[in-house]
């Protein structure tokens, strides 16, 4: 077992982020990525709709021979994680916002938190942002059309930055210093992020905390790979292979079609 795959899977390419500080942390794991852009964006979808898509996911990674699952998007951790733990044996990895970093780190007591409205809208969500942020003021600001703009390929585009200029308008005006990313495709706005706001603002991820966390999983569960063997990775898309290819500067050869 220690040898099969990690698998991973998002609504789309935003994942790839959390794809990306796992191979750096764990050079010798292989991996699976589903890339479930055909549905994207999760956030503006009904539960049901999220669970099964999660579920979709999940056995097709199964079938694939993945020892453990990256569920690599905010919205499918918090609609779907419990009944994933629930019904398939084998380990499951969360997303949550890096709500408690920055409340941790804050100066000003002031946080934003940009995130897709499933995510908001969430009970998980709730629950993290009221037991760390319960002295803090956090501006909550749903990143409609963002996903919608990185999918499409239009991730520096004017529209993009318009938007973006929109949502941290009333950030900057309530003194903020952290900013989270509560959606892993927005880790790919970070360069524009830091040119749009302030130096003192901190934009924060959970990128690097989840591959340390699926680390450490994998050593309790005796399933790192001990083997210092050349990795494969293989990558599935249902969407644009071109969108996958461009955010991280591949060949789109690399990339397969999926269901």
């Amino acid at each position: 077992m220690r040898s099969k795959p990690i698998g991973i899977f998002d609504s789309g390419a935003g994942g790839l982020s959390i794809w990306k500080e796992i191979n750096a942390l764990m050079p010798y794991e292989s991996t699976l990525y589903i890339s479930d852009a055909k549905y994207a964006p999760y956030g503006s979808k009904g539960a049901d709709v999220i669970l099964k898509r999660s579920i979709v996911n999940t056995e097709t990674l199964i079938g694939k021979g993945a020892k453990i699952i990256v569920v690599a998007c905010n919205t499918a951790t918090t609609n779907a994680i419990s009944y994933l733990r629930k019904r398939y044996k084998i380990p499951f990895i969360g997303i949550e916002p890096a709500i408690k970093p920055a409340a941790l780190s804050s100066a000003t007591d002031s946080i934003g938190i940009l995130a897709t409205k499933g995510t908001l809208s969430s009970a998980l969500f709730h629950e993290t942002s009221k037991r760390y942020s319960r002295d803090k003021t956090v501006i909550e600001q749903e990143g409609k059309g963002i996903v919608e703009l990185i999918e499409s390929g239009q991730l520096h585009s004017n529209e993009m930055k318009k938007l973006l200029e929109k949502y941290l308008t009333p950030m900057l005006n309530n003194n903020i210093d952290c900013l989270v990313l509560g959606c892993t495709h927005y880790h790919f706005l970070t360069p524009i992020l830091k040119q749009l706001l302030p130096k003192n603002v901190n934009v924060i991820d959970s990128c690097k905390a989840i591959a340390r966390q699926t680390k450490i999983v994998l050593e309790k569960s005796k399933l790192l790979n001990e083997n210092e063997t050349k990795a494969e990775h293989v990558f599935y898309t249902n969407g644009s292979r071109e969108v996958m290819a461009n955010l991280m500067d591949w060949d789109q050869s690399i990339i397969h079609k999926l269901y």
